[in-house]
């Protein structure tokens, strides 16, 4: 019985570990992610962006989270498509008016 769960567990580790990006890909993600975290932060503002998720793969960033106006939206998308190498935007946002006590 040993000897299968062993088996079990080595498959479920390689499944686990197994990417579809190159090494290489990979740091280009993560510097297309930095740069939008950047970007975004540049033109819609650093209190704006701590709502917003940024993930990049093979060169495709989705936004995701929650922003206060259809404008900020917008502006986060074109500032998303204007860094070099993103490949298409996927927009993911929410828009959530603030609401004033």
């Amino acid at each position: 019985m040993k000897p299968i769960a062993l088996l079990m567990l080595l498959w479920a580790v390689f499944c686990g570990c197994r990417t579809n990006q190159s090494p290489e890909r990979q740091v280009d993600d993560l510097q297309i992610t930095a740069q939008v975290k950047s970007k975004l932060a540049t033109d819609i503002g650093v209190s704006s962006i701590t709502n917003i998720s940024v993930n990049s793969t093979n060169g495709v960033v989705t936004l995701s989270g929650q922003v206060n106006s259809p404008e900020v939206k917008a502006k986060a998308e074109a500032s998303a498509q204007s860094v070099a190498n993103v490949v298409r935007v996927v927009d993911a946002l929410q828009v959530t008016p603030k609401t004033t006590p």
